[in-house]
């Protein structure tokens, strides 16, 4: 049996590197902090839960590569080296780490239960949204705004709800491309000819 090829896993890198970038380019909610709510996390997400923790945090790492490079794919299409300047800076800068840790705890619970797969996979994405990327979101915000923690912490309240719904939805859908692609999570999978 052969193993899965390289271009098979680039192929699957770019495609979600190209989804999170069409889900930060589509309006989002503005928000006076100048964060905006997009559909990135719900990327990001879905990255990691569907091609598990290294597919994922490389697709998200090549999103945040080329926006680093100059291509207008974050959110208000902006790009280069001036979101640096913007409170979101810490919400791009965990992406691909959230990518891996959803990734990771999406492979460990497929692998030790099936049953209850929907509430394994919402469960990690949870974890993940509310510590890898909030934490990180908030200290970003009081570097950018010079805020104090508390002040951070209360710019980022509004972005808890819609994280979770967009949790649930990442879930559910990565429960059914499993279903359809078992193979997408497990180590080393087979080619179709």
């Amino acid at each position: 049996m052969k193993e899965r090829n390289g271009a098979f896993d680039l192929a699957l890198i770019a495609v979600f590197a190209a989804l999170t970038a069409v889900c930060s380019l589509i309006p989002g909610i503005q928000l006076p902090v100048g964060v905006p709510i997009t559909l990135q996390t719900l990327a990001v997400l879905l990255a990691g839960l569907v091609l598990g923790p290294w597919r994922g945090f490389l697709a998200v790492l090549l999103y945040l590569a080329v926006g680093f490079a100059g291509l207008p794919v974050f959110a208000d299409a902006t790009g280069g080296l001036v979101v640096f300047e913007m409170p979101s800076i810490g919400y791009l800068l965990s992406f691909p780490f959230a990518a891996l840790a959803a990734g990771a705890l999406a492979k460990l619970f497929v692998k030790l239960a099936w049953k209850g797969q929907a509430g394994w996979l919402i469960g990690s994405a949870i974890v993940t949204s509310l510590i890898v990327v909030d934490i990180p979101g908030i200290i970003g915000m009081m570097v950018v705004l010079r805020v104090d923690f508390w002040a951070a912490f209360g710019y980022n309240l509004p972005f808890v709800p819609g994280d979770l719904a967009k949790c649930v939805i990442a879930g559910l859908i990565a429960v059914v491309v499993h279903k359809a692609f078992p193979v997408l999570l497990a180590a080393k999978a087979p080619v179709t000819a």
